[in-house]
């Protein structure tokens, strides 16, 4: 089947419509306010280490809320919870950019109010992501996975792709008012969805809420194929996923540009991702997934390498491109995994783990990467995280078998709770 015919099966669903097309909304203004927020850092400080901290407040909380935020999703209705989460990112959108708009806003107010995103967002990623088996048939989820990773990719590009021109002509705030619009429409959009209560909830409390939580790290950490995975992805997400991150410092300092290029940048990496998503899509199987996930990483290594080793714009952007293909490729995979392999009891937890790694290990990358680049440089920190990277490609490899073993066989529970 065409990548475009496995797609559309996912889609031929109404609440796939309903899903995907709030999500398409919210993620392009998300990515409009990250660019506007990092370039108004960049704008008011000068400094790569301000703007790793910035990128470090909007995603670090995840450190301690998405287990928490797991736990929460397996017992409340998703719906719901997505819901509430949501509106409480549109809403600290709207205060950010009426802060901006009034010249109100300092580094210490915008730092505060990242972190109050960051949580929200915590919570979001775990209900939405639980969602996703009760929006579509058991048949189509690889589909409606690699869908969720396009239409984050095709957001990317597109969100910078407004944000830029919008940044040099208006301004920060209209950008981040953008934002604060889009996920006022997603919250509206969701009580739409017709989702089973079976799905809607993972199960009734059984513990409290702090032994739930626990029960999930424990789950993740023993499962022979979850564990390993999930370790892989958050040690290549710390090492490499913190560039993307704090990307101004890059654009000014390696290639001597500005917004525009910044989101040239940006849409690079976005084209990558959905062009690289439309072929993992393509399969359409199970099998195999684990060796795409530990592969992805060793390809966004050697394309981090180029992209950091030349002053020449073009061949950033090229590079770019295949950082974008590269973690397109590992996300959806490690995704499409913790997915299918996840007790149903405990997907909201394990994907909460899953957010975690992606959002807090990035911003732990991004903060070290900006405090390095300040004293060293940005091109040898980098370098010295990429040579890093390719080690614990070579771990993955030789553990490939094994997890693939557990993570492609069928089975739903390999733990021994």
């Amino acid at each position: 089947m065409t990548p475009f015919g496995t797609l559309g099966r996912a889609l031929s669903h109404r609440n796939a419509k309903i899903f995907f097309g709030a999500s398409l909304m919210a993620w392009t203004g998300l990515w409009m306010h990250r660019i506007a927020v990092s370039w108004l850092v960049w704008e008011l400080t000068g400094s790569a280490f301000w703007v790793g901290v910035i990128a470090f407040c909007d995603l670090a909380p995840a450190v301690i809320v998405s287990p928490l935020a797991g736990a929460v999703a397996d017992r409340a209705d998703r719906v719901r919870m997505t819901m509430l989460s949501q509106a409480a990112i549109g809403l600290n959108a709207a205060l950010i950019g009426l802060l901006v708009a009034t010249g109100q806003v300092t580094i210490g107010a915008l730092l505060v109010l990242e972190v109050v995103g960051g949580v929200a967002a915590s919570f979001a990623q775990p209900a939405r992501q639980s969602l996703m088996p009760g929006l579509v048939p058991r048949a189509d989820l690889p589909a409606a996975v690699a869908l969720n990773s396009l239409t984050f990719n095709v957001a990317r590009f597109v969100g910078p792709a407004l944000a830029g021109p919008m940044i040099a002509v208006a301004g920060v705030w209209p950008a981040i008012a953008c934002n604060a619009f889009a996920y006022l429409v997603a919250t509206t959009t969701t009580p739409l969805l017709r989702v089973d209560a079976a799905q809607r909830r993972g199960h009734a409390a059984t513990a409290s809420l702090f032994g739930e939580m626990l029960d999930g790290l424990r789950y993740a950490a023993r499962h022979p194929g979850l564990g390993p995975i999930l370790g892989f992805a958050a040690v290549a997400a710390l090492l490499l996923r913190g560039v993307q991150e704090i990307l101004p410092p890059y654009v000014e300092r390696a290639y001597g540009r500005g917004a525009e290029s910044l989101a040239l940048l940006t849409a690079a990496f976005g084209i990558g991702a959905l062009v690289s998503g439309l072929m993992v899509a393509s399969r359409g199987r199970l099998a195999g997934t684990t060796r795409l996930a530990v592969l992805g990483v060793g390809a966004l290594a050697l394309a981090t390498a180029g992209f950091v080793a030349t002053s020449w714009f073009p061949f950033g952007l090229l590079c770019a491109a295949l950082m974008g293909a590269a973690g397109s490729v590992h996300g959806i995979s490690v995704q499409t995994l913790a997915q299918s392999a996840s007790d149903p009891a405990m997907r909201g937890r394990v994907l909460s783990l899953w957010g975690l790694i992606t959002r807090a290990c990035p911003a732990l990358g991004a903060l070290l990467l900006g405090a390095a680049g300040e004293h060293f440089g940005l091109r040898w920190p980098t370098l010295v995280a990429v040579a890093l990277s390719l080690g614990v490609v070579a771990w993955g490899l030789a553990r490939l078998n094994r997890m693939a073993e557990t993570l492609e066989g069928g089975s739903q529970d390999h733990s021994n709770r």
